[in-house]
């Protein structure tokens, strides 16, 4: 996908390129499947078939059924729509909210303004190395609980949750306790079978990050669990009346070929990353003070360090100077210090000068080493904090 060989983008966690593949089938819909799929005429119900056709093949990537995946705009739309779609139909008998101290804003904002609603909520924090003990989250839930709201992969250090095991412990605890999984930064990277995860009720995923456009995302919810949630929107049908409004069906498409694409690829990629992954790090370990939060069962598409002594920004502004681009943590903090690095109990020090990379299949050696080369000349001449 990458044009400019010169150009080195490990922001991908952030967002992905559009594939080509991926923008030729949106250009065809936008021209071919132009009807509303909910109307009844010929060219209505071959736009029909082909939304299902995409429903289908997120579905097929989840291990759900097709009528289990509901079409939304983004990750952080699905977030909403199923924490607070859960949370307040179940406040009849609870107000106990459970999640961690590192979600997405997307997560951490709806439960946020819940608790303004009255909804208790309890935070569980990292561990100081970035991993989540799971069972401290199960361990807080309590016949009062509403809704348990975990990140399969944190986006800032790529920490992997056992979602498995917090999903079984809830329900095992709780069953009317709703569990919600915010997967944007997991589907694609790790596979995830809906099968094997009976007490998972809702789980996000977005388009944007797997090389789908902005502006289209969808929502899992188990098909058991549907008449226990409550949408947040009123309007038309659309969606099984869990989203409404006309869908955006060429983006559907799109979200559904690059879904279908990435399935195919994911081990192959994961391996492509954690190469990558290993050679940043024996790098990183031959530049001094370097301190890396990213967990040893994390991601290897992600991995989060600190320089301990050049300010984040000015680094990420240097770096762009050598056509570099890299983040200093999650792109909707707008380069507010990470709550994740703070809820690991970091220092301020830590905080102000951490970079996160993340890898995607486009990304090679010498991306690797244009990184490592921009970062112990701007070690050597940037002016240190």
């Amino acid at each position: 996908m990458r044009t400019d060989p010169n150009l080195h983008y490990l922001d991908n966690a952030a967002t992905t390129m559009v594939d080509p593949a991926v923008a030729d089938a949106i250009h065809d819909a936008l021209r071919s499947c132009w009807a509303n799929p909910s109307s009844l005429y010929e060219p209505a119900i071959l736009a029909e078939h082909k939304l299902a056709a995409a429903r289908g093949k997120i579905a097929k990537t989840l291990n759900c059924a097709r009528d289990e995946v509901y079409f939304t705009a983004c990750g952080s739309e699905s977030n909403n729509l199923a924490i607070l779609g859960a949370a307040i139909p179940r406040q009849s008998w609870g107000s106990k909210i459970v999640t961690t101290g590192f979600e997405h804003p997307s997560v951490q904002r709806p439960i946020r303004a819940l608790k303004d609603r009255g909804f208790t909520v309890v935070e569980v924090l990292p561990e100081p190395d970035g991993s989540l003990d799971v069972q401290k989250l199960v361990d807080a839930v309590d016949k009062t609980t509403v809704l348990v709201a975990c990140m399969a992969v944190n986006n800032e250090t790529g920490a992997l949750q056992d979602i498995a095991r917090l999903a079984a412990g809830v329900k095992a605890k709780n069953s009317r306790t709703a569990v919600h999984i915010d997967a944007v930064q997991a589907w694609l990277r790790v596979p995830l079978d809906m099968k094997k995860l009976p007490g998972v009720d809702t789980l996000s995923v977005s388009g944007h990050k797997v090389h789908a456009p902005k502006g289209i995302g969808a929502l899992y919810l188990c098909d058991n669990q549907r008449q226990h949630l409550q949408p947040p929107y009123l309007g038309g049908h659309q969606e099984r009346g869990i989203r409404p409004g006309t869908e955006n069906l060429p983006y559907a498409i799109g979200l559904g070929l690059a879904a279908e694409q990435g399935a195919k690829k994911l081990r192959a990629n994961a391996r492509h990353a954690a190469a990558l992954n290993a050679r940043l790090r024996a790098g990183l370990a031959e530049l001094p003070g370097i301190t890396i939060h990213s967990p040893e069962n994390a991601v290897p598409e992600v991995l989060n360090f600190s320089t301990g002594c050049v300010n984040s920004q000015t680094f990420i502004s240097y770096l762009s100077g050598r056509q570099v681009y890299v983040s200093g943590g999650s792109a909707c903090d707008k380069g507010e210090p990470s709550h994740t690095l703070q809820a690991m109990g970091c220092d301020g020090r830590a905080v102000a000068t951490a970079l996160r990379v993340s890898f995607c299949a486009d990304n090679d050696e010498a991306d690797v080493d244009a990184l490592l080369a921009g970062l112990k000349a701007g070690l050597a001449e940037l002016q240190h904090i």
